[in-house]
């Protein structure tokens, strides 16, 4: 039977903190383990196992820290996991911003639903973040995030200083892509629904009589759903490559290739 002192188990358990900070704040932000579906024990018991695996590759004496030193360990670590989960996390903030312009465009703005990650969206929104959760998960996108939490042990050890400029620098950086990419997105279906709207505006002024309202609204919404399936394929490949950006650029700021 194997038995621990107490001077053991607050060892152990110093030992256990700071890196179960760094990636249960991750999985709390990061995609797809974010979802509300997966419950806080399930959260709870993802960090714990890879706590656990992270343990053994981390060689960091907890002991030679005091206490103002360990608070202010435990806080950098909780803001290295957000601010990794959040670089990911902008990808959907894309995706739901380009599912708002082409619901607004096609008059579904009204139509909203509630989604737990990121609040009020629009059905269009709704939508392609189901596509890019699935699309995230046929990468193995899980498999990727969790391998650079556990890599980042290795690059960015405990204890080491964070440079906050690095990580402002990498953030303004990669905020934009919220509304570049969602315009990038959303752009071929903007302009189809321009286009009817254009010609709805010339029909308008040449047949005044014409009620455009009860006319124009169900056609500029079959255009839209059209549009939308013409440009699905290419969408799904633009989802993939802002994944594909998104890991590049954790594997850069952790130091990795």
């Amino acid at each position: 039977m194997i038995s621990y002192s107490l001077d053991q188990l607050i060892e152990l358990f110093y030992k256990f903190l700071l890196p179960f900070c760094r990636i249960s704040s991750f999985f709390l932000v990061a995609p797809f383990f974010n979802l509300d579906a997966l419950s806080i024990r399930v959260r709870i018991t993802i960090a714990l196992l890879f706590t656990i695996i992270a343990v053994n590759l981390i060689n960091f004496d907890t002991a030679a820290l005091s206490i103002s030193d360990l608070y202010s360990q435990i806080i950098i670590q909780l803001l290295l996991g957000i601010f990794s989960g959040l670089l990911l996390i902008i990808i959907n903030g894309a995706i739901a911003v380009a599912g708002q312009a082409i619901s607004n465009s096609m008059g579904l703005g009204m139509a909203n639903m509630v989604d737990p990650s990121i609040g009020s969206v629009p059905l269009i929104s709704q939508f392609l973040i189901i596509l890019s959760t699935l699309i995230f998960l046929s990468i193995d996108g899980h498999l990727i995030i969790s391998n650079i939490i556990i890599r980042s042990f290795e690059i960015l050890p405990l204890g080491q200083p964070i440079d906050i400029n690095l990580i402002n620098d990498y953030l303004f950086e990669w905020t934009p892509l919220i509304f570049l990419g969602g315009l990038t997105l959303s752009l071929p279906v903007l302009i189809s629904v321009l286009l009817i709207n254009i010609g709805l505006g010339i029909i308008t002024r040449s047949a005044p009589s014409l009620n455009i309202i009860s006319v124009g609204f169900p056609i500029i919404m079959a255009v839209g759903f059209i549009a939308l399936l013409i440009v699905m394929p290419g969408l799904m490949v633009k989802i993939n490559m802002l994944w594909n950006q998104a890991f590049e650029i954790i594997y850069e700021y952790f130091g990795g290739n």
